[in-house]
């Protein structure tokens, strides 16, 4: 497929672990770890975007590209939405993917898999999950799950995200990766909407598209990468990347 890019959204006020895109992990900041990453899956130009001269400076040292947006928004789909606007005006990019920057060792496969899935023209976004192997992700509401129906072999289509476990009884659960993969107009589409109520209750955005009818089919890959969001994650990201586990 042609006319994609990759867009990855970093700020410095994460809650949990402030100026994390920066957090030194064997000898690089882990935004840049991203940013190499998503370059490796070579579906298309990588930008990064953020409102932290800090953050862009260091992905311009590595080579990259980063461009500024403001600091107001609340969700990183706001904020690839305006770079989207700024580097790509004229709408030559048809499809624009949502690379979170706190995902040091995703697999670029993973992102390329979830672009994949808008071959098919019914499917607005594309995402990623991993079948949950480790017993305490299954009751871990910090691990998302997504619950959907199976169209392909290693393709669902989501019928829900959740932090609770789900879906019952015997079977698979399935750890949902956070990359998005949207057709533009999907992206413009969602973007404009209101928070909707699902959201709001799990604190999930992809319900807002999933409670509008717009349709998500998900990649299974093999593994989830690990999401940094606590110093013990970033302790663990360490110890992955300097080959030390």
């Amino acid at each position: 497929m042609t006319d994609v890019l990759i867009l990855i959204p970093a700020r410095m006020a994460a809650t949990r672990l402030p100026g994390k895109p920066l957090a030194d992990i064997a000898g690089l900041p882990m935004i840049v770890h991203v940013l190499r990453r998503a370059e490796a899956a070579a579906v298309g130009p990588v930008v990064v975007a953020t409102d932290s001269p800090q953050i862009g400076a260091a992905v311009e040292k590595a080579g990259g590209r980063a461009v500024m947006t403001g600091a107001g928004h609340a969700s990183g789909s706001d904020r690839i939405f305006e770079a989207l606007g700024k580097i790509d005006p004229n709408g030559t990019a048809a499809i624009v993917v949502n690379v979170q920057g706190d995902l040091p060792t995703l697999e670029p496969s993973t992102v390329a898999a979830a672009v994949r899935l808008l071959a098919d023209q019914s499917v607005d976004i594309g995402t990623a999950a991993a079948e949950i192997t480790r017993a305490e992700e299954r009751d871990d509401p910090a691990v998302v799950k997504v619950v959907g129906t199976l169209v392909a072999p290693g393709r669902l289509r989501a019928l829900y995200f959740t932090r609770a476990t789900a879906p019952y009884g015997d079977g698979p659960l399935y750890h949902h990766i956070g990359l998005y993969a949207f057709r533009r107009a999907a992206l413009e589409r969602f973007v404009a909407l209101p928070p909707s109520p699902l959201e709001k209750r799990e604190k999930l955005e992809q319900l807002r598209a999933i409670e509008a009818g717009m349709r998500i089919d998900v990649a299974i890959v093999d593994a989830a990468p690990l999401g940094v969001d606590t110093p013990d994650d970033l302790a663990r990201a360490r110890a992955v990347l300097s080959g030390r586990s």
